[in-house]
């Protein structure tokens, strides 16, 4: 788990000045340093792409992000003339020494990732090109056959009251409803247990879920990417663009999908953690088992992920097969111990390289994180206090 450390302001480096390519013939001859960027985004703006300007101090995709923050003047302006008035900005809150170190480590990152990233695409590729799939329906999306008509309708209508109209919202932030038909359920939990007596017969190396589940599959790697690309493109996003706007929930554009596994016979329990997503989907598939409930413990930043836990945060939920939990992924979370039969669960972790990318200069999560907006309510009640108690001291009034 990385932590970003708080943006401070800096003093603003001698100003450099970008070359342009382009006609910039939007009215605007230069760029001030009162630069300022809009408060809301222009979600209908498509801003550009920067990935070819690879000499720039900060991240291509950061400036697409912050493109659509830019004034109503700008954002019809050149590609270069953007670029150069986001650039000034962002030259105000950083040094020459941190540009630096920072585009040594995102080059060794950049490497690092891109070894990683070849050698995953080759393990894939070796299990696509031998593992023989025994239920080809799973692997395209078959939504009728897939999901529930009451999940199904309220996708198809697409607004906050349908979407309200199937789930219930035990704790704040947390989400369930009725999602996948049995069918579903017998089909992937069928073709899972085929890949997994595969791996065994072949002798093949698996690689787990993550680092806390010994059981269980990635099911990207066995070809089921695409299918599960569509059910966060056209099922998840929708409604987390709702309900998780703050966390980038409009903007998911990755995902980790895997199965997990517990029994008496296999991991028993999960410990407290946060996931490695904006957004969380949870599905029980089934079999037959008894215990196994998820606890909640409140949504934090990486600042306060071992923050005490606030009453109000406390919430237990009990499995039940087709049926889903959507959550934040920050929200503090862990299993308890499955007493009996086996409990397998289909997770999604959803991302959205953009909340990730602007995250990094962001100073204050007060509207996700649950201490943040502790600490934020606590500082305005400090400073409504010392202010009335400077007006009574003005008005010569007894203060205690």
């Amino acid at each position: 788990m990385s932590i970003d450390g708080p943006a401070e302001r800096r003093k603003q480096p001698p100003q450099t000045q970008t070359p342009r390519t382009g006609n910039g013939n939007c009215g605007i001859s230069s760029m001030s340093l009162a630069n300022r960027l809009r408060l809301n985004p222009n979600k209908e703006h498509k801003p550009d792409s920067y990935d070819d300007l690879h000499q720039l101090e900060f991240s291509p995709l950061l400036f697409s992000s912050l493109e659509r923050y830019l004034p109503p003047t700008m954002l019809n302006g050149s590609r270069d003339l953007k670029l150069q008035y986001m650039r000034d900005i962002l030259l105000r809150y950083s040094s020459e020494s941190e540009r630096t170190r920072v585009r040594k480590w995102q080059f060794s990152a950049l490497s690092l990732s891109l070894s990683l990233v070849q050698r995953h695409r080759e393990y894939r590729q070796k299990i696509i090109s031998h593992y023989q799939p025994v239920h080809k329906e799973l692997y395209t999306m078959q939504a009728a056959q897939f999901f529930v008509p009451s999940f199904l309708k309220a996708i198809n209508e697409n607004t906050e009251d349908s979407f309200r109209s199937i789930m219930a919202e035990p704790a704040p932030g947390i989400y369930t409803f009725e999602m996948l038909q049995p069918y579903f359920c017998e089909l992937l939990l069928s073709e899972v247990e085929t890949f997994e007596r595969w791996v065994i017969e072949t002798n093949f190396r698996i690689m787990r879920p993550n680092t806390m589940n010994r059981y269980g599959c990635v099911l990207d790697d066995f070809g089921l990417e695409t299918m599960l690309d569509k059910l966060m493109e056209d099922f998840i996003r929708p409604m987390s663009r709702v309900f998780f706007p703050e966390v980038g929930g409009s903007t998911l554009d990755s995902h980790h999908g895997f199965v997990v596994e517990y029994g008496t016979d296999k991991d028993s329990e999960l410990g407290f953690h946060v996931d490695d997503s904006e957004v969380t989907l949870n599905v029980c598939l089934g079999k037959q088992f008894s215990g196994g409930e998820l606890f909640f413990r409140g949504i934090r930043c990486d600042k306060h992920v071992n923050s005490e836990t606030q009453s109000e945060e406390i919430f237990d939920y009990s499995h039940v097969p087709g049926h889903a939990v959507l959550h934040r992924g920050r929200n503090r979370h862990g299993a308890r111990a499955t007493t009996s039969g086996c409990r397998v669960n289909l997770l999604l972790w959803c991302r959205s390289s953009v909340f990730r990318e602007l995250k990094k200069y962001q100073k204050d999560s007060s509207n996700w994180c649950g201490e943040c907006q502790r600490e934020k309510k606590e500082r305005q009640r400090q400073s409504i206090a010392a202010t009335k108690l400077e007006l009574l001291k003005r008005d010569g009034k007894p203060t205690s």
